[in-house]
């Protein structure tokens, strides 16, 4: 997909929307390409009220979507349609209620923002959180438009995320992660193992998430999932629940909720899990139960210089930040 010509509004990204029809491969390539705008997007938009699709199309103004095509020229209703083209807009956002937790900076240069992600706070626009994630947050607090995270975290996982600062070097960095060469540990807080296990250990698996479920299942079949755990030491875990095992953990591979499956799957779930052994449903703003899963350390070399690079996370498991909101401390 091109690069979108239009700016971040507010820190979001424009949405982009591809036509019907086209010579290139893609869902809709089958189909023909309406003749108009306005009947693409009629047909795009079915229940969207007939001012909101017109207004996708205008050029100015705080809510106006000032569509255009990739090379950047706007369009209008009645223009013919570039079968297969991409085109971009600004969708329309809500507010949202704020998550009262704080990113914390751990590392800047003219490349890279690595930071410490709080539990609850999305890396990246996902569903009902799109204000509310590290990068639109950080886009807005450091004036950064195009920063952009190169990896993952789960939502209610803390640690260490990176983010990119320049569109010119950042495919660079990516494929670090793609071509699996950046060593990551994380740290857990979950039950202590029986006597008869032997630790540290790699557990593998075949892992599927199901389509529209939440949880990862193991299944039979050839691996597709491998973590290293060890057991770092025995501990007060503070949350009234006696000694507990701080466990290193390092995926091998980086499949959804990999360490969190496995774990679960040796009967040692990681504290505060509210998806493994039961998925709880939980309110995304029920702070109560931080899952007790940190991503301590990532290090690889630079793809730019060469050099090795390697951060640690400032936070650790069981210590109470502070609520900003006011209403005292949590247990992450």
């Amino acid at each position: 997909m091109p690069r979108s010509p239009l700016p971040p509004r507010e820190g979001i990204s424009a949405t982009s929307l591809r036509a019907p029809g086209g010579k290139a491969t893609h869902d809709k390539s089958h189909l023909p390409a309406p003749k108009t705008i306005g009947r693409w997007l009629e047909s795009e938009f079915p229940e969207a009220a007939a001012d909101d699709r017109r207004r996708l199309l205008e050029q100015t103004g705080a809510e106006a979507g000032q569509m255009c095509d990739m090379h950047g020229r706007p369009v209008t209703w009645d223009d013919p349609v570039e079968p297969g083209g991409f085109y971009f807009f600004h969708r329309p956002v809500p507010p949202e209620e704020r998550i009262p937790f704080e990113v914390g900076v751990v590392f800047e240069d003219e490349e890279l923002l690595v930071v410490d992600k709080p539990h609850f706070l999305a890396s990246t626009p996902n569903g009902r959180f799109v204000r509310e994630c590290v990068v639109t947050r950080l886009r807005v607090d450091r004036d950064l438009p195009d920063l952009v995270a190169i990896h993952r975290l789960d939502r209610i996982t803390a640690g260490l995320l990176i983010l990119s600062k320049r569109p010119e070097t950042r495919g660079r960095y990516q494929r670090l992660f793609q071509d699996r060469r950046v060593a990551k540990t994380y740290r857990a807080l979950a039950p202590m193992p029986p006597i008869d296990m032997e630790l540290p250990l790699v557990k593998e698996s075949r892992l599927v998430k199901p389509r529209g479920g939440r949880q990862v299942n193991e299944v039979e079949g050839e691996s597709n999932a491998f973590s290293r755990i060890g057991l770092l030491r025995e501990r007060e875990a503070g949350f009234g629940t006696g000694a507990v095992g701080e466990y290193g953990l390092e995926p091998l591979t980086g499949r959804t909720h990999q360490l969190r499956v496995h774990m679960n799957s040796l009967g040692l779930p990681i504290l505060g899990d509210p998806v493994y052994p039961v998925d709880l449903a939980p309110d995304p703003y029920d702070f109560d139960s931080p899952l007790q899963l940190l991503a301590a350390s990532i290090g690889f070399d630079d793809p730019l210089t060469g050099r090795e690079r390697h951060f640690e996370s400032e936070l650790r498991l069981g210590e109470p930040p502070q609520d900003p909101t006011g209403h005292g401390s949590l247990e992450i």
